[in-house]
């Protein structure tokens, strides 16, 4: 695992053809991400369909997770509810099973005021005896949890220790660290997008939490190694990797089933199968997801 920048993969679950846990399956998944090299696994993130899930499903899958993850890596549980209370109830669950820490988005559908996005965290934040990361996720919750928000709640809340970023514009990750780290140097901005690794920890990040570690951890634990090293020869080859990577988030929408098929192609003994309605990927999909991986495969490493 690497020592400075940190990858994380945001873990997709596998699930059977009714929709239960593929308890095997998701085994599988987190020996081969963190066969890869990456520092840890976030668990029930996007990526991880949390929001299609039942609440036996999610404590289930946080049991399992716990007796194979946390020797190997870091566990980072997502644990975001609608209900502040839901939030807190699962996310002293996860941190009483053993996660290290659990992350947060704030509530979707409708958006928030600065003042109500500052008081669902504080009220998260004040109620769990762990570590939290906050999770601005702007595209899927309608609005920005802003730098101003966040420092207020740093000052209240010391066990706020991180904040994933899922923006492109890498501007944006720029300027919360810019206006954060002076006063809490040891705050842990990541990346929410995997190409912006480098941008962002020269910038004073922590590091990316990015959903291609699920289909080539070796090249995200590659690519945080090379940003440590400081070897901009090395950057580049990792970035130019990555960067091709990145044409698995425009196959098809969502990306999640895409993710699925490139694994199963690369040998993870797991299930094609994703929450309904989401649909594996059509032959065409599957196609595009394989020629990447040979185009991935022929490159310099």
């Amino acid at each position: 695992m690497s020592t400075g920048a940190r990858f994380y993969a945001p873990a997709v679950t596998a699930f059977d053809a009714d929709g239960e846990l593929d308890r095997d399956g998701n085994v599988a998944v987190w020996d081969h991400i963190l066969g890869g090299g990456v520092d840890g696994i976030v668990l029930m993130g996007s990526t991880g369909e949390f929001y299609a899930m039942r609440p036996d499903q999610k404590r289930e899958l946080i049991d399992l997770a716990v007796e194979h993850v946390p020797a190997r890596g870091e566990l980072i549980v997502g644990t975001a509810c609608l209900r502040a209370d839901e939030t807190v109830e699962l996310s002293r669950y996860a941190l009483h099973a053993g996660a290290h820490a659990v992350i947060v988005i704030s509530p979707y559908y409708f958006a928030l005021s600065d003042a109500s996005v500052e008081a669902y965290f504080s009220e998260v934040a004040g109620q769990v005896d762990g570590d939290v990361y906050l999770y601005n996720f702007p595209a899927r919750t309608g609005y920005d949890l802003s730098p101003s928000v966040t420092r207020n709640l740093l000052r209240r809340h010391p066990n706020i220790v991180g904040y994933k970023d899922t923006v492109l514009e890498v501007g944006h990750t720029r300027a919360l660290l810019t206006e954060l780290l002076p006063e809490f140097p040891d705050f842990r901005v990541l990346a929410g997008f995997d190409e912006n690794l480098h941008h962002v920890v020269t910038s004073g990040g922590a590091g990316a939490i990015g959903g291609l570690a699920n289909l080539y951890p070796e090249v995200c634990a590659a690519y945080a190694r090379a940003v440590d090293g400081g070897d901009a020869a090395a950057i580049s080859v990792q970035q130019r990797r990555v960067d091709r990577l990145m044409e698995l988030y425009t196959i098809g929408v969502p990306f999640f089933p895409l993710l699925k098929e490139g694994m199963v192609q690369r040998g993870v003994a797991m299930q094609r199968h994703s929450t309904f309605p989401h649909l594996p990927a059509t032959t065409e999909q599957a196609a595009a997801v394989a020629g990447l991986i040979a185009a991935v495969e022929a490159m310099p490493r």
